[in-house]
């Protein structure tokens, strides 16, 4: 993240307080979803998690990284599941210790589809994805990544069921403590492969038209938000994201009209990666994003690239209501603080990213209290 600008940084809008939904947060900086590949046997979130967690409570919100709704929404090895009891008991740990650290946080509710590996899914079966189209992509497997497998294409029968993992998911997180839930749509996994030409080859009611193609991820949201609240859901996209082998012939068209879609079900937030997922902010351009935003009367979380120069003028210029930070809170457990006073951050350690334990995890220094 690069120098500020010479202004204080303490009078920049991303302090200042912001209501979403019944929460109101006290600064409008959020932490982003990040894989970390640490969750205990049973894929169950560990008190190093609480830890994790607990130590970056001084955001807005935390977005918890993304949370399989099924052992076949699996595509990473220890991730962690909110579908089973210890994997619930788990989390409600998690969410305890940041409200006790004054904190709020949401769950990212996730299905990888076709970004898996036989090894990972129930009886080495194949992954599911809309059609047999296999990701030209790496999952992590042992300590080190490796070729996803073919997929088979879903079942119309079976879609239901994938509907109906989230909306028990989104409970799931409710029990667990979560004070919403964050439906993961982006980034080349299950509902973003449906959303795409370049992954959705089907035939029948969710394929071919931009119409069909976007009717699972209306679906679920729709489910999720009568299971739990709309002011309880956000909903994550990434309109021209290369991430995962993913790609659309026409994603100005297939975005507007999804946003649309999503605003009529008024879910409390969109967050939206703009550009390539942890890449070039520019990827895809030409893409509106500002007037993406403008379709959507709730909530915009923008994500990708920011810096506090360019965060603070896209939240003052009203092009976003919230900015999502991920590496930098990776490596800044107090990055609220450390932007505040325009201090310095710690770099990240990218050894550590994926897997291990507390090493690159809970043990980056934070400031001196005195100094937040």
């Amino acid at each position: 993240m690069a120098k500020r600008s010479d202004e204080n940084p303490a009078r920049s809008k991303l302090f200042e307080p912001y209501r979403l939904g019944a929460l109101e947060l006290p600064n409008r900086i959020i932490m982003a979803p990040l894989t970390r590949n640490r969750a205990a046997l049973g894929n169950v979130p560990t008190s190093l998690a609480a830890k994790y967690y607990a130590q970056r409570a001084s955001a807005g919100l935390i977005v918890s990284e993304a949370t399989q709704v099924a052992l076949e929404g699996q595509g990473y090895e220890a991730t962690p599941g909110i579908h089973s009891p210890a994997q619930i008991e788990g989390w409600r740990d998690v969410t305890r210790a940041v409200h006790a650290g004054g904190g709020r946080i949401f769950l990212q509710l996730w299905h990888v589809g076709r970004v898996s590996h036989v090894s990972l899914q129930p009886g080495g079966r194949l992954p599911v994805a809309p059609s047999a189209i296999r990701a030209n992509t790496k999952t992590f497997i042992g300590g080190e990544f490796i070729e996803t497998s073919p997929p088979r294409a879903l079942g119309l029968d079976e879609i239901p069921g994938i509907v109906a993992a989230f909306r028990r998911g989104a409970a799931n997180a409710i029990a667990a403590g979560f004070d919403g839930v964050e439906v993961h749509g982006a980034n080349g996994y299950l509902l973003d492969q449906f959303l795409r030409d370049g992954a959705n080859r089907r035939e029948d009611g969710y394929g071919g038209s931009i119409v069909n193609r976007s009717r699972l991820l209306v679906e679920v949201l729709a489910e999720v938000i009568r299971e739990v609240g709309a002011e309880r859901v956000g909903v994550r996209l990434s309109p021209v994201t290369p991430s995962n082998d993913i790609s659309d012939s026409n994603p100005s068209e297939l975005f507007f009209h999804l946003i649309g879609r999503i605003d009529v079900l008024a879910p409390v937030y969109i967050h939206l990666v703009e550009g390539a997922t942890g890449g070039d902010r520019n990827f895809g351009a030409p893409f509106d994003y500002g007037l993406l935003r403008r379709y959507f009367s709730g909530t915009y979380i923008a994500n990708n690239g920011y810096d506090l120069a360019t965060a603070t003028d896209a939240v003052t210029r009203g092009r976003a209501d919230l900015m999502a930070f991920g590496k930098a809170f990776l490596a800044n457990p107090d990055l609220v603080g450390r932007l505040r006073t325009g201090a310095p951050l710690n770099a990240p350690d990218k050894s550590t990213f994926y897997g291990g334990g507390a090493k690159g995890y809970i043990d980056y220094p934070s400031l001196e209290p005195a100094c937040v």
